[in-house]
């Protein structure tokens, strides 16, 4: 399981530990990573995502996993949630057909 966030991009880096008699060894800072249920409200069920806690935060800012992916540029975004993006914009189609008809 890849330690990058599929909303943000955030990943791991790389730095040194550094001790007292300034010796370094290098060492990984892993991001705050945490597996979540989001609701989506157009799909109408529950997602679960592995994001981090930062991804998380600006989700919630956005007004949820819906319109934070439908107001985000594929590019931005990672696999998983380019995936859940179609799926949402194809349901919200869906629903706008119906509401016409």
């Amino acid at each position: 399981m890849a330690r990058k966030c599929s909303v943000t991009g955030k990943g791991v880096q790389s730095g040194n530990n550094v001790s007292h008699a300034n010796n370094k060894s290098r060492r990984r800072y892993l991001p705050n990573m945490q597996e979540v249920s989001l609701v989506s409200d157009v799909l109408g069920h529950v997602v679960r995502m592995r994001v981090s806690v930062h991804g998380l935060r600006t989700i919630e800012h956005n007004g949820g996993i819906d319109s934070f992916l439908l107001g985000t540029p594929d590019r931005k975004l990672g696999d998983e949630a380019r995936r859940l993006k179609r799926s949402i914009t194809k349901a919200a189609a869906r629903k706008a057909a119906k509401a016409a008809a």
